[in-house]
């Protein structure tokens, strides 16, 4: 059976992906399909008492991410409080029917609508397309623009307008506008377009029906025009009380948020309107508007007076409607992807199949973020061709590259981003698939790609003309997706979720490909890799990787890189105490046949990854035999190797680049380079650490046997193999622990007859002595403690002086 057969409606049906706001088209399909999630019910409920218990706020924030719903509850709700009627069918009607269960929301919806109102609902940045924002009433503009255009005047010539309206308000616009067109031939639309061209056609029209001779009017208005957001007020009040008692006039705009965002004139602008009709015209005038996210996201960093500002805005719209990512999931699921009877069975029978290998198919480890999972077997059958961490995980994806400037256009939320036109279009490509398979992440690239900047998509256009592994591909889309998504983890395994296209997946054989296409991206440089995350390349990015990757580093300073995380940071202490006597014996610290600081007569001699003979055991044995060293041979890694030589060239590199680059974007690269390279180099210490942990030991030839993985004790035991084969006499100090401190006590004793018993560490001092003596040379301490601190003996330098005082 196909996925195509499950549905309850085809899903390549024509759905409106966004909803645009000054678009009158298929208005009865919107209102049909529009889905009235619980979520939403709750902020209707909270909206309409407002709207009919008005307590002084007429401001409504309507919030939520790209794709939540916005626009098109923003456009239900101008239909709604208006009672659009289409075809003989009412908006009250069709919400009616939709909340039969809500007692308390169908009444006040039925209260609310039987209020008499107008609505303007409009695209401010639509709207505002010949009107900068940087002038100083750029957002008052636009309310006066549609405004105007409701009452039928010229919205694109404020001007113009005005002097429509006077003529109206005197009773001369329709005598004026007969007179103006049989003059000309032409409508008065036509020619007011034209007003410099048609000026004395218009003059002369304006003089015929004010009785007196006029000439320059338009200009007149032109020059004296000033915008005044209590004039506008006080228009909009006129109008609404020739409309009757109770008539309310409501402005609906969509993406306001963005279009004020950063700018503190505009956010005083919109604060300041609302606040004016609020003045004048009480509860007969609301301003309901859209943005992203929450207002303080919309705002930024704010400096005090901005703050004061944005507390003056949220005072004004305290009626908040905030859409969550729950609204989008359940939107999708009903209008979408609402099952047919025997989709239901059929995948009734899937889900008890298959419910016990969700978590091993859908659930992300290696530290990153918890995503949803199928709750049951109704959460399933709504969501499946789908997983449910797809809707979460997209709708960040998306939100994250908008922050990052990914989208064409002024502003960030755009047609072809609506959650709902993506799934579609992701349901509609596997259409013909089997149940059983599902939509794997990479599919969501299609539904955006139209609406990217073609300079952020780069790698993956060149990706497609270059590359012969369509694996590879879905992959780059992938990793695409999530680049700004910071608390997923792009980690070979978490890719292996987004991959997943069926529930019999081979999950073995899924990895090895997964890591096979990874290699090839990251030798390509479409992709970059820090530890064991991967992340997208963007072309400047790609470019300062291309470039790191070409710097030159000295192998002596990876060597030193590495000494230093080995010796300094895993092993730490230059000597290490023998349990046996309490004595700390130094030892020298060697990597790779090269001598790291002061010669010890012990050496501990690590064999990295980077030795030419780190695989040749044998011969590294060999090559130890009679030297005093402790020898750690660390596993064959590769990719310790290039992490680390990574590591060297990024930080190279960014130190000779960072200070002379004049570009933001690029200083912005180099100190994400620098972030990501410490992050590096964490992964790097971990995995040394990890392979001294595993690293093979050895001792004059011999492997020591030593347990555990904390590289720290495991080569501290193989240190105290070390120092009994090196000082086999040792043991002639019996374990006794000799202190400074017991000197004057052996001084003070009353000597010894050379004819007494001995202890053997007493033999062998005295043996040293008469044998200098014999000889003619004299014995100092100096010489006694060289003879004794070395091998065979390893004595330490208080157990030379006590046995000396013994003597």
């Amino acid at each position: 059976m196909a996925l195509k057969e499950i549905f309850h409606k085809p899903v390549d049906r024509n759905i409106e992906g966004v909803i645009k706001a000054d678009d009158d088209a298929s208005l009865w399909l919107e209102l049909d399909e529009y889905v009235i999630t619980n979520e939403v019910e709750k902020r209707l409920e909270a909206f309409l008492d407002a709207y009919n218990n008005y307590a002084g706020a007429n401001g409504v924030w309507i919030s939520g991410f790209f794709g939540s719903g916005k626009s098109h509850l923003l456009k239900m709700l101008a239909l709604l409080l208006e009672n659009w009627e289409v075809e003989d069918i009412t908006a009250r009607g069709i919400f009616l029917e939709k909340i039969k269960e809500n007692e308390i929301l169908r009444s006040d919806l039925k209260k609310a609508v039987a209020i008499p109102s107008e609505s303007i609902l409009f695209n401010i940045d639509q709207k505002a397309d010949v009107i900068s924002k940087q002038e100083m009433d750029a957002l008052l503009a636009v309310f006066i623009k549609v405004f105007d255009e409701h009452c039928g005047y010229y919205g694109k010539l404020p001007f113009v307008a005005q002097f429509e309206r006077d003529l109206d308000q005197d009773g001369l616009l329709q005598d004026f506008i007969s007179e103006v067109e049989a003059r000309t031939g032409k409508d008065w639309p036509w020619i007011r377009r034209r007003e410099k061209r048609m000026a004395k056609a218009i003059d002369e029209a304006y003089s015929q029906v004010v009785g007196e001779q006029i000439q320059g009017i338009i200009d007149k208005y032109r020059n004296d025009y000033r915008l005044s957001i209590e004039d506008f007020a006080e228009q909009v009040n006129a109008y609404i009380l020739r409309k009757g008692d109770d008539f309310r006039l409501n402005f609906f705009v969509d993406e306001v948020g963005q279009y004020i965002a950063g700018n503190t004139k505009l956010m005083t602008n919109l604060q300041t309107v609302a606040e004016s009709l609020a003045t004048k015209c009480k509860d007969r005038s609301w301003v309901i508007v859209t943005a992203q996210e929450d207002m303080s996201s919309v705002i930024g960093e704010t400096g005090h007076q901005q703050g004061n500002d944005f507390s003056k805005i949220q005072a004004r719209f305290k009626n908040r409607m905030k859409l969550t990512s729950q609204n989008v999931a359940e939107v999708i699921q009903k209008r979408l992807l609402l099952k047919n009877e025997k989709g239901v069975e059929q995948l009734s029978e899937l889900y008890h199949a298959q419910v016990n290998n969700f978590r091993t198919l859908f659930g992300f480890g290696d530290g990153s973020a918890t995503y949803k999972n199928y709750r049951d077997k109704d959460h399933f059958i709504h969501s499946y061709p789908f997983v449910p961490y797809q809707f979460d995980l997209f709708q960040s994806a998306i939100q994250n590259l908008s922050l990052h400037n990914a989208f064409e256009g002024k502003h960030s939320s755009v047609g072809e981003r609506s959650m709902l036109g993506v799934f579609q279009q992701v349901a509609i490509k596997i259409a013909d698939h089997e149940i059983g398979q599902l939509a794997t992440f990479d599919l969501m690239f299609e539904g955006i790609r139209t609406a990217l900047k073609s300079q952020i998509q780069s790698a993956v256009l060149q990706a497609e003309n270059n590359l012969d592994d369509a694996f590879a591909i879905q992959l780059l889309k992938e990793l695409f997706l999530v680049k700004y998504v910071r608390e997923f983890k792009a980690t070979v395994r978490n890719l292996c979720v987004l991959m997943t296209d069926s529930f019999d997946q081979d999950l073995p054989r899924l990895h090895e490909r997964v890591e096979e296409a990874l290699n090839l991206l990251e030798q390509q440089t479409y992709i970059q890799r820090t530890g064991v995350i991967y992340e997208y390349l963007t072309d400047e990015e790609k470019d300062v990787e291309e470039e790191i990757k070409n710097t030159e580093v000295e192998t002596a300073d990876v060597a030193g890189e590495l000494e230093k995380i080995i010796f300094d940071r895993i092993l730490k202490n230059r000597k290490i105490r023998y349990d046996e006597n309490g004595q700390d014996y130094p030892f020298s610290r060697k990597l790779d046949d090269r001598l790291y600081g002061r010669e010890q007569e012990l050496a501990i001699h690590v064999i990295s990854p980077f030795h030419e003979q780190v695989g040749s055991v044998d011969i590294l044995r060999m090559q130890s035999m009679g030297r005093e060293e402790l020898l750690v041979i660390m596993p064959a890694e590769e990719r310790l190797i290039r992490d680390l030589g990574m590591y060297k060239k990024t930080e190279k590199y960014i130190r000779q680049n960072i200070s002379t680059t004049q570009q933001d974007a690029i200083r912005r690269i180099l100190s994400d380079k620098g972030v990501r390279n410490q992050e590096r180099y964490a992964d790097i210490q971990q995995s040394v650490k990890t392979l001294l942990g595993q690293a093979r030991l050895i001792v004059a030839g011999a492997d020591v046997d030593v347990g555990g993985e904390a590289p720290q004790s495991r080569i501290t035991k193989g240190f105290y193999e070390l120092i009994e084969r090196t000082y086999p006499n040792l043991s002639m100090l019996r374990g006794i622990e000799y202190k400074e401190i017991d000197l004057s006590r052996y001084l003070e004793g009353s000597g010894l007859d050379l004819g007494d018993n001995l202890s053997e560490q007493e033999q062998e001092v005295l043996a040293f002595i008469q044998s200098n003596q014999r000889g003619g040379v004299r014995t100092t301490l100096k010489s006694t403690l060289e003879k004794f601190e070395r091998k065979p003996y390893g004595w330490y330098y208080a157990a030379i002086l006590c046995t000396v005082a013994m003597l």
